[in-house]
Order: structure tokens, then sequence, then C-alpha cells
């Protein structure tokens, strides 16, 4: 059978976000290639979350959630990533971290139409995309929402494949989101899809939002943790 098609190098779109009312830290990402937030979504809770894209380097995602574990604000910690990384003229890296603080650094060298956004607990950033609003329509989307991070994320998301997303068609995306323990409380992930992977991923997290507070109370006290009714669960 042959391999799908697609760009090694990728488009991709994404934002990094925080719930200023729960401490909760999220990433929302979509791309042309598989499997995109396996490479470019990290968050640790109580320290922030970040995004590392385009032509993708997995070391920086890590070295700036360290950066920030050690008390580096995101803008200080994205400008030590710029000095530390390699080939950094080629790599988007956004981040926020536990005070709201976001950051972004776009290499001259990013892929196609590259733009970024800001706002207080938001930051978004894409590369090969259809125009240059998609990223403030995703922050514009995030902050016009209210409730959980998860939702928000999720009309983030739409509000920037709504403005135009991609110059051309995404096959996946994923959420990460962490909160209060050393885990992520849903890492959700439509690693290829011939259909549109942000609406693959709404519905994957529509299932699994109800479910997330047992799935982090069986991990902590399976005493307190309701049943299932499966076979064997009483």
């Amino acid at each position: 059978m042959p391999l799908p098609s697609y760009r090694i190098d990728a488009m991709t779109f994404s934002l990094v976000a925080r719930c200023k009312n729960t401490g909760m830290f999220g990433v929302a990402i979509s791309s042309s290639s598989p499997a995109v937030a396996a490479r470019c979504a990290y968050a640790r809770a109580g320290v922030g979350a970040v995004a590392s894209q385009n032509i993708t380097d997995p070391t920086l995602g890590p070295l700036a959630l360290d950066l920030m574990a050690q008390g580096l604000s995101a803008p200080d910690a994205v400008a030590e990533v710029v000095r530390r990384g390699r080939f950094v003229d080629y790599r988007q890296v956004l981040a926020v971290d536990g005070q709201g603080r976001t950051a972004i650094h776009s290499g001259p060298n990013a892929l196609g139409i590259w733009t970024q956004a800001a706002a207080p607990d938001v930051a978004s950033g894409g590369n090969m995309l259809a125009n240059d609003g998609v990223p403030q329509a995703i922050v514009d989307g995030f902050l016009a929402t209210q409730g959980h991070l998860g939702d928000r994320l999720i009309a983030a998301m739409r509000a920037g494949l709504a403005a135009g997303g991609e110059a051309g068609p995404v096959h996946s995306s994923g959420m990460l989101l962490v909160d209060k323990v050393s885990w992520p409380v849903a890492d959700l992930r439509v690693d290829w899809t011939e259909d549109c992977p942000i609406e693959g991923l709404a519905a994957l997290w529509s299932l699994y939002k109800p479910q997330l507070d047992a799935y982090l109370q069986r991990a902590l006290d399976p005493r307190a943790a309701p049943s299932y009714g499966v076979p064997g669960d009483e």
C-alpha cells in the first residue's frame, strides 16, 4: 500500500493558553503532517505550556519548560531558548507561563505565510497559512469563549480554521492539558485523517471531557472513583 503523501516541512497552526481561574495549561495544534502533537506540544502543571513547530526541534519545548520551572518568565525563557537553540531562524516557539505572560519566537526562515498573535494567557502562531490573520483569529476565538480550557482551545482552533487556516489541507491535530498533577489530564490526538482533524479532535474531546475528573480520581484514590459498570468494576 503506498504511503500517504504530505509535506515533511508541514503547515501548522497552534495556540498555547492558561486558564486564569484554575491555573490549567493547554496546547492545541493542527498540521498537514502526521502526529503533529507528538512532536510539538509540551506542558507542565504549575509551570506553563509550549509549542515548538516549523521544521520542528523537539528539544526546545522541554528546554523552555525547564527554564520557566527555574523561575524565568515566558519572554525570558523563549529568549534563552533562542540563544541556546540550533538553527533558530527556522523555528517557531510559543510559550505561556504561570502568570499568563506570553512569548513567541518566529524565525525569519519560517515557511510560507507565517505570523503570530498574543494576549494575556494566550499565544498563537502558524506557518504556511492561508493568510496572515489566522493567529489573531485564534486568539480572538479563545478570548471570546468561556468555560473549560479544553472547550476554549477547541473554539480557538475552529476560529482559526474559519479564518482560512492553512494554505492546504491539515491532517492531524492534538490537545494537551495539564492541571495540578504530574501527568497530563488530557492528551488527545488525531494522528492522521483525510477528514477535518480539528472536528475529529472536537468529537474526541466531547467524549473525553465528561470522564476527565473520574480518570483523575481513579489515579489519586480508586476507592472513591465511580464505577462505569464494566465486568469486574463493582
